[in-house]
């Protein structure tokens, strides 16, 4: 018997379901601000950050702020100087490298001591610094006075830096993005990192750390850490792009977001003022998605096998918190920069003090 073979069904496709909409954490912006820290006075007048338990006797380490130097580009007029110790359109040049010295003053005793910076940009580029690096950046100042482009001339091109050279201060300068500082307590090799939000997708902490794995053979056993002052989750509102970069590296990625509902107490009294006729979902009113960069970071380093108690969080928030910090992003770009700096005490040489 001969079967005749049915012919297929023809089936409409099903209909595609919209994509789930991720889920994050709701808070209030309070309820991450990190506390403001107390910062040292110098006897020169700066107003740093010292890293709590850092008191290695070889070690040089701090974070800037804004209180203690020559500046006026960004204060009013009756308000005391500025420590601006970044190269930026609005301030002189002689005033920066003035400012430079009184932080290297501050943090070592000796304002002679190199502060060596970087040409950053947002990447994920690390390099090692040796004794000739140093010089020739000490060398090249007299030429960067006399280019048209003085503050960006003879810098090297990268987002982190490492070194084994005692008497020099690595640096990364900041505004809102992250700083991360690295010492190695056996090998007395240190680390600066310059941590914004695509530096910090792109792995920049746990690259650098890498590199000190590779070059210095580094255990992370031995490696202590610090997260300074940066824009913190309180303040750092993103969009959904940036949600996707950091969902596209990181498992946890989720853990990092948080939505902020608005607490102004005048749209809580009077909701109906800000009513829109837009559909749900494209009003401008609602929450914001902040992500929360110390904690990405602080994450990294446990990835790379630090423990959590050798990671020092220094707290303080550069978007709220103006009176301390300058911030990019508070003052629409109008803004000096800060630095976080380590290195290493040349042996045997004691920190000088001031009577």
């Amino acid at each position: 018997m001969v079967r005749t073979p049915r012919r297929p069904q023809s089936r409409s496709p099903r209909p595609s379901r919209p994509a789930r909409q991720p889920r994050f954490d709701r808070a209030a912006p309070e309820e991450l601000t990190p506390p403001l820290p107390i910062p040292r006075r110098a006897p020169n007048g700066v107003e740093w950050l010292p890293i709590p338990g850092w008191d290695l006797p070889w070690l040089l380490s701090g974070f800037s702020t804004r209180k203690g130097g020559l500046s006026r580009a960004y204060c009013a007029e009756d308000a005391p100087g500025e420590l601006n110790v970044g190269f930026t359109a609005d301030d002189d040049r002689a005033t920066v490298l003035a400012n430079r010295r009184l932080l290297a003053e501050a943090v070592t005793g000796d304002a002679a001591t190199p502060v060596l910076a970087l040409r950053q940009f947002h990447s994920n580029l690390v390099v090692e610094v040796t004794r000739a690096d140093a010089d020739q950046a000490t060398r090249s100042d007299a030429a960067r006075s006399t280019s048209a482009d003085p503050g960006r001339q003879g810098l090297r091109r990268a987002d982190g830096h490492i070194t084994a050279e005692p008497s020099l201060l690595l640096a990364v300068q900041t505004a809102d993005c992250i700083p991360v500082l690295v010492a190695d307590r056996r090998q007395r090799v240190v680390a600066a990192f310059h941590a914004g939000w695509r530096g910090t997708v792109k792995r920049i902490v746990e690259i650098g750390i890498g590199r000190m794995r590779l070059a210095y053979g580094s255990r992370p056993a031995d490696l202590i850490a610090a997260i300074g002052p940066g824009a913190s989750a309180c303040c750092y509102a993103v969009g959904e792009e940036v949600f996707s970069e950091f969902d596209s590296q990181f498992s946890y990625a989720r853990c990092l977001f948080h939505e902020f509902f608005s607490s102004d107490p005048v749209k809580t009294r009077y909701p109906m003022l800000f009513l829109t006729q837009r559909a749900p979902g494209h009003s401008s009113i609602g929450p914001s998605l902040h992500v929360d960069l110390v904690e990405a970071n602080r994450r990294q380093l446990l990835a790379c096998g630090l423990s959590p108690r050798s990671i020092q969080v220094v707290g303080g928030c550069t978007q709220c918190q103006g009176e301390l910090f300058f911030s990019h992003r508070a003052s629409h770009g109008h803004t000096g920069r800060m630095m976080a700096v380590i290195g290493i005490r040349e042996a045997g040489k004691t920190r000088s003090r001031r009577p």
